[in-house]
This record gives C-alpha cells, structure tokens and sequence, in this order.
C-alpha cells in the first residue's frame, strides 16, 4: 500500500502535517507533498478534512516464472567432516513438505572430498544430491559457499531450501537470498503448507516470543527459511535407498575467497555441545551463585552431558552465553533434560520442549517448569544434586 495526496482536492491547510507520525508530510506551493519518510500508515488519510489524501494499493511486478522452480533443497552443513544432526533433522522435515507439493527433496553438498556422505543423505530421505567438491571447500567460508549455492539456485531453479539456524546457517542463508532476489524466514519452529496457497508456511516466534506468526513468500523464489537445531527429530534412515547424485563444477577459485583460514582453535569441548548432546544439565538463578554450576558440571560430567544454563544465570554472568537454553540462546531436544534451579519461564521452555524427558529440581513446589517435567523433585538442588552424583557414581561403578 502506499499513501497519495490528490493534489486538486488538497487544500493546504496543514492538518496532515501535524498528525504524521514520522515527519513525512510538508507543504509546498500550498500544497501537501509526502516525503521518502512516509511509512503509509495512514494517519494522515483519516485526519484530512477533505479527503484529498487516500491510500492506494500498488501493484507489485516479479520478472520471475514460479513454475520454473521446483522440488525442496536441503543445505547439508558439515562438521569436522559429517553432516550435522540439523542437515537430517531438516531432511526428515523438507521429505514432508516435498510430499505434499508432489515434488522431489534434494540435498545440497559443498565441501572437500564429500561424495561418500550422500549414502547417508539418501538414507534420511532424500532423492537427488547435488555435490559441489573443491579444496577450497574443506571449511566453511562465507564468499565461496554464497557463491556455489547461488550460482546452483539460478542454474537448477529450487522452489524451496532449508537451512539450519546455526551460526554457518545464520551467515549464509541471508546473503544467499539477497544475491538471489528472495526472503528469508530466520529461526523458524514450525513448517507446513498452506492450504489456500499451497505456499510453505514458515512459522517463528515474534515480539520475544509472545506470539507465533506464520510468513509466506508468494512472490518471490525460492522459498527460503532457516530452522532451530533440534526443532525437528532426526528420522529413521534407510540405506537401501538411492538417489541421483548431480556433481557440479564450481567457478569459485581461491582468490575469490578474501578470507584465509590460518588456524582452529577449540574454545568448547563437548560439555557446551548442545545441539548435538543426549543429555543437557542445565542450572537457572536457583543455583544460587556461580561457584554453585560446579555441580551442574560435575553432575553433567558423571552423565557424559552437556552443561546448559537459563537466560537469567548467563545474565548474571555465572555461564558464557554459549551454555544458553530458550529462545535467545539454544533450542535443544536431548533425551533427558535436567532443569535445576530453573523456574520454567517461557522463554525458556520454548528452547527446551522437544526433549524426551525432563527431570526438574526446584525447591519452590508451584515453579511452572513441574507442569512441563516428567520427573520432579522439590527440593534444595545444592543437596538434591550432590546425591544424584554419588548414586550415579555408584550405578556406573557396578
């Protein structure tokens, strides 16, 4: 929509003016004029006394033919060689959404040497794998992989691609879209297909995650949207299935990579590997004091988990902001969850819900995070804690 001013019927009284919000409205040669600060709110259309300003819809122009794209790609990322559980998450979930648009589910390849990884890309669902192999691929970089993956978007024509909400995800994933004239839909929790349209819905939280809102793309391709690690299960895979595997030749040479990679230090073991851990001990403001999430580790330690923490105790400072569970840190889906110390807000729970079991420790009986939790324990978690570790010390001993 946009906002006009009919200059025949405007009358120059200023009334405009006053009432716009952004300062957007002038008056020149006694007549009003809208600057490039309007944001067609309208405020102006409902105050003019004779109706000389109106709202007008404007009429959109896409050079693109959307029945050229076609089938559901799935950027496979890699880590130290594999793919990440999120590239099978996403898979599992791009199978759905390929079925019911009566298209094929693809997977996308770019690295070093990684052709042996698509047995298992076609064991998680997919139907073609398009590999794009190069050593200038054998890490991550941001000029070289934005230049493949769009250089294979306007050569093969997806209709919709899905990637991980990780830091690679986050850093690839809207310059691709730029390059390539579409939207992107970040952090999605929720797919499916709308049913009047037969888009993709992309569904995220919005406003701190008080509401849920649900974007579609109908004019632009292709559908792009990436998706929180452990939003979705991993499905069963099936390696009697096989695929298409399309090698593509890359154009991108090493000098167009302006980024040189010189060393990799690792600055988090396995305790702050969230995404990938099958059991998170996480410690909220309940802990008390910092010196206190040295039960939390020690707890996780015993179970070979990761350490996790609330928004609140990485506020304060007890835990570095990579520990962080909810909706501005990690959305995890271990097998078991202990939330120790945590209330149970919100925020909090929407970064935590997928996982098969949570144990929750609270001294406060009426804490929400019981109403979430398959195991509760009332108590003091500096005591109820120490006697977890020891009878799990003794479970492992014997």
């Amino acid at each position: 929509m946009a906002v006009k001013v009919n200059k025949a019927e405007c009358i120059g009284c200023g009334a405009c003016v006053s009432s716009c919000p952004f300062g957007a409205l002038v008056i020149e040669e006694d007549k009003a004029c809208i600057t490039e600060a309007c944001t067609a709110c309208g405020a102006c259309v409902d105050i003019c006394p004779v109706s000389a300003i109106a709202r007008e819809k404007e009429e959109k122009t896409v050079s693109i033919d959307k029945n050229e794209y076609k089938d559901v790609w799935v950027y496979i990322e890699l880590a130290e060689g594999q793919a990440k559980n999120v590239a099978h998450e996403l898979l599992g979930e791009g199978r759905k959404l390929a079925e019911a648009m009566g298209q094929k589910l693809a997977g996308v390849l770019i690295g070093d040497k990684v052709e042996p990884l698509a047995k298992d890309i076609f064991a998680s669902g997919a139907d073609t794998v398009y590999i794009v192999e190069g050593p200038e691929f054998k890490h991550y970089s941001t000029d070289g992989f934005t230049a493949v993956f769009s250089d294979l978007i306007h050569t093969y024509k997806p209709a919709v691609i899905l990637m991980g909400a990780t830091n690679d995800g986050r850093d690839l994933g809207p310059r691709v879209a730029c390059r390539v004239g579409t939207g992107l839909t970040a952090d999605c929790t929720s797919l499916g297909i709308d049913g009047e349209t037969g888009l993709v819905a992309w569904t995220r939280p919005a406003f701190g995650g008080n509401i849920m809102a649900t974007i579609l793309c109908p004019d632009h391709r292709p559908q792009m949207g990436t998706v929180r690690p452990k939003v979705f299960k991993r499905p069963e895979q099936d390696f009697s299935r096989t695929g298409e595997m399309i090698r593509v030749k890359s154009t991108v040479e090493e000098k167009d990579i302006r980024t040189k990679l010189i060393d990799v230090v690792k600055v988090c073991t396995a305790a702050c590997n969230l995404e990938e851990a099958e059991i998170i001990v996480s410690g909220g403001r309940g802990m008390g004091k910092p010196e206190n999430f040295t039960l939390i580790e020690e707890l996780a330690g015993v179970l070979g988990g990761a350490v996790g923490a609330s928004r609140a105790a990485v506020d304060a400072g007890w835990k570095p902001h990579m520990h962080q569970v909810g909706q501005t840190g990690k959305t995890v889906g271990p097998k078991v969850y202990f939330a120790c110390g945590i209330s149970g807000a919100i925020q909090h729970m929407a970064g935590m819900s997928s996982s098969d079991i949570v144990i929750a420790i609270n001294k406060d009986a009426d804490a929400p995070i019981f109403k979430a939790a398959d195991y509760g324990i009332v108590g003091d978690c500096l005591e109820v804690i120490p006697a977890l570790i020891e009878e799990f010390k003794k479970i492992k001993e014997n």
